[in-house]
């Protein structure tokens, strides 16, 4: 092999391949793929394997973890951010949190964004990379090795547009669920996008029992434009469009998330206009608490007001919660994050817009 494979990217079936080309029977890679999924540290933890064949591991395959660069426990509800940082220097964040159904990791699926949303605080960081489909899931390796804690509700909601990186989110998705593996069904992971309209209806016809969440923000066009970019290429009437194909394609539900900045979109008119686009979808609308960037034109509405939000989208027909907040002193409370200082060869800090779900 010319380019080492990294472990954390292949599935059983390509381990098989990769280990007949080294000469190797077949079946030793569900052992791999099994130690590879339990959160080994290194390949010498591969202990049912010879060292003849480990040391072929280390000669052949790629097995660089992620590093913990630096770790906040909130004070309030326990809420974990991790900043983790890659071999080649580039910064993700992840939140792990905790329900009484159990515990959620928010991740992340990309260095940077290139969405451009205005209310976010990824806007402005440079754009490093896509995370291959293993980077992704050593986010959920690392976290349940260093809390032991097993993870059984994922939301990819971190840095990036996951559809964006469409072809490492579904190697990630196939990987977390697979039986050797992690096992996490699918119907407990949620992507979130901005509303890449042709990769929603593309994940459609995937045949993945994901819930969708949709970043929606506003209720017509102008305001749309004017706080993601996005809606240039994909108006709402697409989007929305495109919504009602995922809905009858897969009878799943979307979630349509909805941060109340105030006097940009939480208009008792807004909530109006946006319970006629929404009116008789399979849908749930979760209204967001931003929280401020410093300097920042976008407020957050006062609690008064979305709750007046609330009860006219639930007036007809559409059901709504408000998200609770998780880690607000450690800027992982849900909704818009603050800046978090990381200091490493390519940033001088990353701000992040890490969301928890309810």
């Amino acid at each position: 092999m010319d380019k080492k494979q990294n472990l954390y990217d292949l599935t059983v079936e390509e381990l098989e391949e990769s280990l007949v080309v080294i000469g190797e029977p077949k079946y030793r890679a569900k052992q791999i793929f099994q130690w590879v999924h339990k959160g080994v540290l290194s390949i010498d933890e591969m202990t049912n394997l010879s060292k003849e064949l480990r040391q072929k591991i280390k000669d052949n395959f790629n097995f660089e973890k992620l590093k913990i660069q630096n770790k906040l426990v909130s004070k309030i509800d326990g809420t974990i951010k991790y900043i983790f940082e890659y071999a080649d220097g580039n910064v993700i964040e992840s939140v792990l949190m905790s329900y009484k159904h159990g515990f959620t990791a928010c991740i992340s699926s990309q260095a940077g964004c290139r969405m451009g949303c205005k209310f976010c605080a990824s806007t402005g960081i440079e754009f490093g990379r896509n995370l291959t489909g293993g980077e992704i899931l050593d986010q959920i390796l690392t976290i349940q090795k260093d809390e032991g804690k097993r993870i059984s509700n994922i939301v990819i909601m971190g840095i990036g547009e996951p559809l964006d990186n469409y072809d490492n989110l579904i190697k990630f998705l196939k990987l977390v669920n697979h039986k050797d593996g992690l096992n996490i069904g699918l119907r407990h992971i949620s992507v979130s996008t901005c509303g890449l309209v042709p990769e929603i209806i593309k994940l459609s016809k995937e045949n993945l029992q994901v819930t969708l969440s949709i970043s929606l923000h506003a209720p017509n066009n102008e305001i749309r434009e004017k706080i993601m970019p996005v809606n240039k290429a994909y108006s709402i009437d697409k989007l929305i469009e495109a919504c009602k194909i995922y809905t009858e394609v897969t009878s799943r539900r979307i979630t349509f998330e909805y941060a109340m900045i105030s006097d940009v979109n939480d208009s008792d008119q807004s909530a109006f206009e946006l319970s006629k686009l929404l009116k008789g979808m399979l849908c749930h609308v979760n209204l967001i608490p931003i929280n401020s960037i410093d300097k920042d034109e976008f407020k957050r509405t006062k609690m008064k007001k979305t709750e007046s939000f609330k009860r006219i989208l639930e007036k007809h027909g559409i059901e709504t919660t408000v998200r609770r907040e998780l880690g607000a002193d450690i800027n992982a409370a849900c909704g818009q994050l603050r800046k978090s200082r990381i200091r490493n060869d390519k940033y001088d800090k990353i701000d992040s817009d890490i969301c928890a779900t309810s």
